[in-house]
């Protein structure tokens, strides 16, 4: 049976599906989305590259002009957010640098599915072929852009709320200078105060402090997380990532009051003073002060000065091979 309808425009369509070759790969109402499927009408499903609690990510094909993308795909109907809000927060920050560009989004079948621009590899990938370790160079520039993402999504009034390397992407061919911060399903809008609300338990070794006490989150807690990505991309690791416990809850336990005990001069040892200072703002802020994101910026460029690092566009994975990724 021919599965083809027409539009408003009177052009051929396929509802939740489309006919390839002799193959036609239709999503039910309760069916799984997957390979071969085709979305938007033009967006082909290849293969899976990524997944999570809150969705998958899959490698597609614009069939248009053959141009690869991404799609994001979250089940529609769960208690957890999902693309739908981060359609919505992605909508207002297409005209920032950084954010993925969203080609198509809409609900197909019982799923919501985000096509936007693909991106290179995330940081936590980058650090492991770089064996663990960024030069402080590297560190710097990393600090620099991703200050600039945090600032720019908190202006749109969100708090993004789980900043860690691999929700930081490289970009492609002549973005391959820009890190792009991804993946909003955990974001939250900012609050004029705290609502002493007791939010779900959940956090990881880049989690701040007062996100693990669960209290609502504001730009304080993007930042300090964002402080710990950058030690740890300095450093090697974090004091607190082999941390393990009987159950998840008795681990973030145990990292919390790691995280308490350990005073930040001694967490930034044997790194550049910045490091330390930084960290000591982002924690003295209260619930809702405003960060003076300039003056992160111009405490680390000092530093990089210092240094006498080029202000080039160069990473250390963009380095000769032999450095990274042997």
């Amino acid at each position: 049976m021919d599965e083809k309808l027409r539009n408003e425009d009177n052009e051929t369509t396929y509802p939740l599906g489309v006919r390839i070759g002799t193959t036609v790969r239709r999503v039910g109402e309760t069916g799984t989305i997957g390979v071969k499927n085709v979305v938007g009408n033009k967006y082909m499903l290849e293969r899976k590259v990524g997944s999570g609690a809150y969705g998958q990510v899959f490698l597609g094909t614009d069939m248009s002009n053959g141009e690869k993308v991404a799609i994001k795909v979250n089940r529609y109907k769960t208690k957890f957010p999902g693309p739908s809000k981060e359609e919505r927060i992605g909508d207002r920050l297409q005209n920032e640098q950084g954010f993925p560009v969203i080609r198509w989004s809409g609900r197909v079948g019982s799923h919501n599915v985000i096509v936007m621009d693909l991106l290179g590899h995330n940081l936590q990938t980058h650090f492991e072929h770089c064996f663990r370790r960024f030069s402080l160079k590297t560190v710097l520039l990393l600090a620099d852009q991703l200050i600039s993402r945090l600032e720019a999504i908190h202006l749109k009034g969100v708090v993004h709320n789980d900043m860690k390397p691999c929700n930081c992407m490289v970009g492609l061919s002549d973005k391959s200078h820009v890190i792009y911060l991804i993946d909003f399903g955990l974001s939250e809008h900012l609050r004029d105060r705290d609502t002493n609300q007791t939010l779900p338990h959940r956090g990881n070794v880049f989690t701040s402090i007062n996100t693990h006490l669960r209290i609502q989150p504001s730009q304080r807690d993007d930042l300090e997380s964002l402080g710990y990505m950058l030690l740890m991309f300095l450093r090697g690791g974090l004091p607190w990532q082999d941390v393990s416990g009987t159950t998840y809850r008795d681990t973030q336990n145990e990292i919390l009051k790691k995280k308490q005990s350990i005073p930040v001069t001694d967490l930034c040892k044997g790194c550049p003073v910045e490091f330390a200072q930084y960290l000591t703002i982002c924690r003295s802020l209260r619930f809702n002060d405003k960060p003076d994101y300039n003056y992160l910026r111009h405490l680390l460029k000092i530093l990089f000065k210092r240094n006498n690092f080029t202000s080039d566009i160069f990473f250390d994975w963009d380095l000769p091979s032999g450095i990274c990724y042997e």
